[in-house]
Order: structure tokens, then sequence, then C-alpha cells
């Protein structure tokens, strides 16, 4: 994908996540694999309001080739998850309530999620029988540990669908932006189910 259409791809996802309510005030940050390298959105920007401009530009190595703003600190974090796997070619990251609080109320490594029809809208899924594990990291401002942490779990527990940050948020991918918005509005919907199952569970 050229660089221009990788923008406005972003740029039509960004509105509709922000419809969503999944990225609130400049949260969030999204990103396409290109024919140059990689486009990831820049710092401080209204997701739903995007515009060209407002995006930067790096090579496969990861350094600086284009765009004036100023980069997000979880830059580094989109690289680190590309290098994970050639077939990731797009990165959402959003900020939604249920994604958020789930990610603080589990205590282990993943979210376990099993029983859901709609588990095989996820690439590789085939049955709700499966079970769904959605690696969880704790927050952490040195992004580079993150990231190394990430890769350190990928190593023994290959990282597919999406990561989530302790109280921050949900990194969804896929093979191509069509199928990282399909991943990110299933986990959505998987996630606010999960939630509900739990407060009705507490209350019953």
């Amino acid at each position: 994908m050229q660089s221009a259409q990788a923008k406005h791809a972003l740029i039509d996802a960004g509105r509709w996540l922000s419809e969503q309510g999944w990225v609130p005030a400049t949260g969030g940050n999204f990103s396409i694999r290109t024919e140059q390298g990689f486009v990831v959105t820049a710092s401080g920007h209204d997701k739903g309001a995007l515009q060209p401009e407002h995006f930067l530009e790096f090579n496969t190595e990861g350094t600086h080739t284009g765009g004036t703003g100023k980069p997000s600190a979880e830059t580094e974090l989109h690289l680190a998850l590309y290098a994970l796997s050639a077939r990731t070619h797009c990165i959402l990251h959003t900020h939604s309530v249920a994604a958020t609080v789930l990610s603080r109320l589990t205590a282990e490594h993943s979210l376990n999620i099993q029983g859901y029809e709609m588990q095989k809208a996820l690439h590789g899924f085939t049955s709700h029988l499966e079970t769904l594990a959605i690696p969880v990291f704790d927050n952490d401002q040195d992004i580079p540990a993150l990231a190394r942490r990430v890769a350190e779990y990928h190593a023994h527990t290959p990282v597919q669908h999406g990561v989530l940050i302790r109280g921050h948020g949900l990194y969804a991918m896929g093979a191509d932006i069509s199928e990282t918005r399909r991943h990110i509005e299933a986990l959505e919907f998987l996630f606010n189910c999960e939630l509900t199952r739990r407060q009705l569970e507490k209350n019953a």
C-alpha cells in the first residue's frame, strides 16, 4: 500500500472508531505497513478528525522519514508488534471502557474468552469452543521495555489478534485494515459480553 492510500484508510477508520466512542479525547494511535515502511498517526490529534498532515512516515528500520508532527511515544510499540509477524499490516490502538476495565480486572497474563460465536470473526477461529487468549501487559512509560516484554511473550505464545495494556487499552492487529477493523469490532463485542457476564455473576 502507498503512503497516501494508507493515510486515507486510517482517516476513515479514525472516524468510525470515534463514532463508536473507542478513541476519546486525543487517545489512540493507528498505523499501516506500506511499501516504503510505515505510516503512523502523530500525537495529539482527535482521531475522528484526522487529516493527511496528521501522519508520520517511517522506513522499515523505524527511522522517521516524513511528516512534521510529534511522534507518539507508543510508535515504538507499533514497530515492535510489526516485527513479530510479517502477516501484520495494520494496527489500531483504542481506549474503550470495556477493554480498559477488563485489562485491570485480569490479574493473569492473558484474558481468556470462550463460548461466544463472535470468536469466529477472528482470523483462525472456527469454533466457539476454542479459547481466545488476549495477552495482557502491565502499562509502562518505558515503551522499549514494554516492547521487549511483548516480544519475549510472543517467543513462547504467538501474539495474533492484539494485546491489552492494563489501564490503557487495546492494540488490535490484522493482515490489512479491513481485517483489523473486523478484529477490533469483534473483540470489543466480546469484551462487552465478558464484562457484562462478570458483573451479572457478581450481583447474582
